[in-house]
This record gives structure tokens, sequence and C-alpha cells, in this order.
């Protein structure tokens, strides 16, 4: 049988479920596909309504050419989302906007004009006031003053920052000019008239043309859009979740706080009509997250987590208490998973709760009375976007597994899950999936999942890929469109997937068993469950690779460095001298606090250079700045210093990406990266076979 996985270009073709969001009255859920341009050089994504009972087919809302992302429900059903469409009065090329799509049906309508977009939204259950996230330059004491200094800036093309504050960057993108903002906003004062508004070009040439004088005026906001309040401004307003009140008069989030080089999050109430803000709980080297409100609006929930240190990890811990941050008490104290998502279930009983759990992403209930944790959901997947169906006990998610990409389900108290329709039907495959585990020296249980290929037995045992997770906190339990085994698996390979040491889902002690020795239980439960998988007889112990990115590629550095035992290594995005790293990253103090100086040394893999004899494929992003291209520059410079031949040749490779950040994004581009890895190996594994 042919499946999608057989060929790169059916793979990318897939449509892709982004995200759910569940409507007020729990009748239908609208998701987010992204699907592969026409020029197949990037994806669209629109908005599908689905019937919540499992009933029905899906049915398309929105259709552009710069697609919709974000989309969140208002108090009276109609739909918000962000999109950068045109509307008739903005100019091309302005940045993503909100919009509104009437519940009672018409066309989609622009909700804001801000020169620095929209990049999240909050609503509120029984009230028309939402806050969103956008941004504002520092000297801009108005959101028209702010249009006018961009316009400025981009008329002039400066493109300088300076900055007096760290960080500077962050994972993919410079931090500033522009800084974080919150904004209130009334969407009853969306007038029915269309708002008229000079375009931004007009409004450029107005402030710096040859006839326009320097004190031009600002050109006025959009009289027909509803004005937003500036709530909360600079690096402080930047947020780790907010939540607003039902009646939208107060919003609790999670901002920074600066602390030395590094920042705390604290949990702030913000009246959202005078901008009054008061704290509700902050701790010098705590950070508080994830906030959430009970529907009555009296209950508040949120995630308590000490900074680490290099002598061990921090609990995630869950907390409740009143809105004001008064009776706080801790929830289930004695279950030390780490909460992914957090809701109120429809009666405001317990907590609806998504964790890292034994290799999957179970649903689980939190009683708010103190009574024991239960687990909802125990099938072999991880659910995410899980909203309460009004009304019912029952909650809509979003679920998936290294065989199936994410889905909507609705899920029943009882664990009940039934399939909704969907715009993006799971492809078929002939690979198979099975638990695999083994126990490490020091007694630890160590599991994982290993994908096989069809036919893969004892007369024809297929080689063996072990993939290494990123993170390091983290675990293999949820799709990935960027590393899908069932491509390996399609080209008759077996797919390790793994969770050693640092991984998730298994309590604070197993993620102790790395802290700051990544170099030592991690690697040896990665050898150890290897040892285990290759004694198959569907394996051929002879023909093994291993690969990863990110914390993966740092321990696919590694395993280099301390192991002949594989054919081929591939290393993306990877760590590989921490003398260097820690200072380059985009945030030094997160990792210069989980390293001892000793232990930062003791387990840097570039000392480590000249023990390399496996063929190595290193992959690194220009635009990575978590792990900065500096990292796989020196790598690549040491390996040709200790292995190249005197001819300048060498057995290793360097696929580099000068557009591209920690992830390959460009659908062509990672299709380039799978052709090359996939060249890579069969050069090195199939060539002694």
């Amino acid at each position: 049988m042919t499946t999608p996985f057989d060929s790169l270009d059916d793979y990318y073709a897939l449509p892709r479920i982004d995200a759910a969001a569940t409507s007020p009255d729990g009748s239908h859920v609208v998701l987010t596909v992204a699907t592969l341009t026409k020029d197949r050089t990037g994806y669209e994504r629109s908005l599908w309504s689905v019937p919540a009972d499992g009933t029905g087919v899906p049915r398309r809302l929105t259709r552009s050419t710069t697609g919709e992302s974000g989309a969140v429900f208002t108090s009276s059903g109609d739909l918000l989302f962000v999109s950068a469409r045109p509307d008739n009065d903005a100019a091309d090329g302005a940045p993503a906007q909100l919009w509104l799509l009437p519940a009672a049906g018409g066309e989609a309508r622009p909700v804001t004009r801000l020169a620095g977009g929209v990049s999240a939204v909050v609503t509120a259950t029984d009230s028309d006031r939402i806050v969103i996230a956008s941004s504002l330059l520092p000297d801009a004491g108005t959101i028209e003053a702010d249009a006018k200094l961009r316009a400025e800036r981009k008329k002039l093309k400066v493109s300088a920052i300076i900055h007096d504050t760290y960080p500077v960057r962050y994972w993919d993108h410079d931090l500033g000019p522009h800084e974080p903002a919150l904004f209130a906003l009334d969407l009853n004062d969306l007038a029915d008239a269309p708002a008229v508004i000079a375009t931004a070009d007009q409004a450029v040439d107005e402030v710096v043309g040859a006839t326009a004088a320097p004190e031009a005026a600002d050109e006025p906001y959009p009289a027909g859009l509803p004005r937003p309040r500036i709530l909360l401004r600079g690096r402080v307003a930047g947020t780790a979740g907010m939540a607003l009140t039902p009646d939208g008069a107060t919003l609790i989030a999670s901002v920074p706080e600066p602390q030395g080089r590094d920042a705390r999050y604290r949990l702030v109430a913000i009246d959202t009509a005078t901008g009054e803000l008061r704290v509700v709980r902050d701790e010098a080297d705590v950070d508080f997250g994830m906030p959430a409100l009970s529907h009555d609006g009296a209950r508040l929930v949120y995630v308590r987590s000490d900074k680490p240190t290099p002598a061990g990890p921090a609990d995630q811990e869950l907390w409740a208490s009143a809105l004001d941050g008064a009776d706080a008490q801790r929830l289930a104290s004695d279950w030390d998973r780490w909460p992914s998502s957090i809701r109120f279930s429809d009666d405001d009983a317990a907590l609806v709760v998504t964790a890292d759990h034994d290799g999957r992403g179970p649903i689980f209930s939190v009683p708010l009375d103190g009574g024991a944790v239960s687990q909802t959901t125990r099938d072999e997947f991880a659910y995410t976007h899980v909203e309460p169906v009004s009304g019912t006990a029952d909650v809509i998610a979003l679920r998936s597994n290294w065989m199936t990409p994410p889905h909507p389900v609705r899920i029943a108290a009882d664990g009940a899950v039934t399939p909704l329709a969907s715009p993006a039907p799971s492809p078929a495959t002939t690979a198979s999936m099975v638990e695999v585990e083994t126990t490490a020296d020091d007694g630890a249980r160590v599991r994982g999942w290993l994908v096989l290929p069809e036919g893969a037995d004892a007369a024809a045992p297929a080689p063996l890929l072990l993939w290494i997770h990123g993170g390091p906190l983290n675990s293999w339990n949820a799709w990935s469109w960027r590393w899908s085994p069932l491509l390996a698996a399609a080209r008759g390979y077996a797919v390790l997937l793994p969770d050693p040491a640092l991984s998730t889902g298994y309590g604070l002690d197993f993620i102790a068993r790395g802290w700051d020795a990544w170099g030592a239980a991690p690697f040896t439960d990665l050898m150890s469950i290897t040892d285990a998988v290759v004694a198959r007889d569907d394996i051929d112990q002879t023909r093994t690779a291993a690969m990863g990115g990110s914390f993966g590629g740092y321990m696919a550095n590694w395993v280099a460095g301390h192991t002949d035992r594989f054919d081929a290594i591939v290393t993306h995005a990877s760590l590989w001298a921490f003398d260097q790293f820690a200072g380059t990253t985009d945030f030094a103090p997160y990792w210069q606090s989980i390293f001892s100086p000793e232990g930062a040394i003791a387990n840097s893999p570039h000392r480590f250079v000249a023990d390399i004899r496996t063929p190595m494929l290193v992959i690194h992003g220009d635009r990575d700045y978590r792990v900065p291209i500096g990292e796989g520059l020196r790598l690549w410079a040491d390996l040709n210093e200790h292995h190249a031949a005197e001819d300048g040749t060498s057995p290793h490779r360097f696929l580099y990406y000068p557009d591209e950040n920690h992830w390959i994004l460009s659908p062509q581009n990672a299709r380039v990266w799978y052709e090359t890895v996939f060249a890579f190996l069969e050069e090195n594994l199939h060539a002694r076979a």
C-alpha cells in the first residue's frame, strides 16, 4: 500500500490542524488548518467549523491569501481571529490585526489597526471587553505616535536598536526597538460604518515627505474601530499567561519582574478600565504562571515554581486562591507531574489538567476540595487545546501520537473518546508502534516508543535510528511535523524514541538523575534502551544511527565522543561547547543557573572531539538564537581540525541554512533536510549491509 509517507511531496501536501477553539454554547469547534500554498513554499491557514457532538461535516469559514490564526470566541459567540489580510483602508503588507466574524453570519471585519499588529487575544465569558497583546515603541505616548514613529523608521530604513536591558534576542527574532504592550478594548464600540484613514504610505509622506512639516500631526486612529486602552507596556508587559474575569473588569496576568540580569514572573491584577495594577503573588526566585479563572470569577489557579539551581530541578506546583491571592493552598501536593494546560471544569468543582505522563499526555481531573488526582484518559495519546463543553462534564481537545497527527475529539467524564469530523483526515501508514523499556544500572525504568516499518521481522530485520528528543525537559509523546518517524519507517528504518533521564512525565526524581550531568544518566539510559532494542530479532544491530536536535543534538554530539557503536550520527541545532554557549544563547541566566561551573566543563561535548570515530552530519540555521550558529560552526571547525584528510576531504557533512532558525520551517528547506539526512544514512548504513 502506498501512503503519503512514501513521498515527501505527498507528506508536505497533507493538511495540518494547528489549534482548536470551542464555542461558548458547546455546539461546535473551530479548527485552524494549515495547507501548503500553491507554490509549495509556505503554508496558509484557514478556519473550519465542525459539530462538537461527532456528527456532521467540516465547514470552511475563512479564505484569504495571508491566512488566519489565534481563533477565540467572544461571550456572544462571535469569532475573533488574527490575520494580515488587507481591509479597505490598511496598506498592503500591514501587520496582522484582530478580526471579527459574526456568529449570525456575514463577512469578517477588522477590529484593530495597530501599527504593532496583534499577537494574542483573551476574552471574557460574560462581557464584550477583551485584552490584546501588541507592542509600542518606547518613545510613543499614544498609538498614533507609535504609528508615526514606525513610519519614520521604515521610510528612512533605520534598523538600529539600542538596548539598556538584557536580553536582546529571543529564539528566532531580535527584541526591540518596540516593546510588548497589553491593551483593553470594548467590542461594543465597533461601529457599523467602515472606518476611513489615510494609507500608511500617505502617513509616511506627511511625516517625512518633501512637503511635510516636521511637526506634522499624528494620524488619528480610525473612528469606526474600538479604541484600545494601554494597560501595561515595556519589557514587563510580556506574559506567561493571561485570564480575564467573566465581567472583563480584571485581567490576571503572569508578567516578568526584573531580577538583575534575570527576571521572575509574578501574578498581577490589572483593572481593564483604569489600568491600575496590583500584585497578586510575588516571591524572590520564584515564577508564577499559567493563571486560570473559575467560571464564576471567584477562584484563581496558577503554577508556582522555584527557580532551578545546579543542585536540582524545581517542582511545578499547582496552587489555588481567591482572586486577590488570599487563602492560597497547594493542590495535589503528592502529584509530581507538571501541568501543560489548566482549565476549570464546567461546574468549577475541579481542574481539567494536561501533563506529560509515562510517554503520553493524558487529561487529569484535580479536585479543588483537596481530593486525589484522577486520570481521565488512558490511551496512547497526548492531548492539547482542552476546553470544557458548556453544561456537561465533557471536554473538547486535540489529540495525537507518533502514528496519528492532531485531530479533534470529545472526551466524556469516564474517558470515552468520540472523534469529531475533521477537514484533515489522518493519513494511512503501514508502520506500527510498540512500547519498549529496560532497567538502567541504577534501577530506574527507562521506556520509549519503537516505530517499526512494514515487514520487519527476523528474516528481514530493520536498521535502527535512535532519535533523541530536545528540551531536555520533554517527552516523546506527541506528533511532530518536523520530526516524523513515519517518513523513516516508509524507507525501511525502525525508529527508537526513548525518554532518558531529564525527560518529563516520570517524576521529579527521574529528572534529577540527569541534572547538572547531561552526559551521565541521559547517555547511559540511551545506550541501555538501545541495547534492549537491538536485541530484538526484527532489528538489525549491525546498522544503527543516532539523531537528535537541540538537546537531542547535544546528546548526539556526546554519543559521538563516547562510543563508536553507531554507523552515522545526525546532529541538528546542537550544543557543542558550553564555554561559549552560555554567553551567546538568547537567555544566558537560565543555562548558567542549571549548571555548576564544574558541571558545565565536565559535560561539554567539545572536549571529546578527538575521540569521534563516526561520520557526522551537522545541521544548523543561522537565525537560531537559542542555540546560536557559533555552536555549529565551532563543531564543524573542530571536526575538520581533528579528522580532515590531507587533501581536505572529510567523512563528515555540514548542512547550513542561512535563513532558518532553531526549526527548519520552510517546506522546501525541510524537504532538503530529509533528503540530505536519508542520503547520509543510506551512504553510511546501507553501504555496510
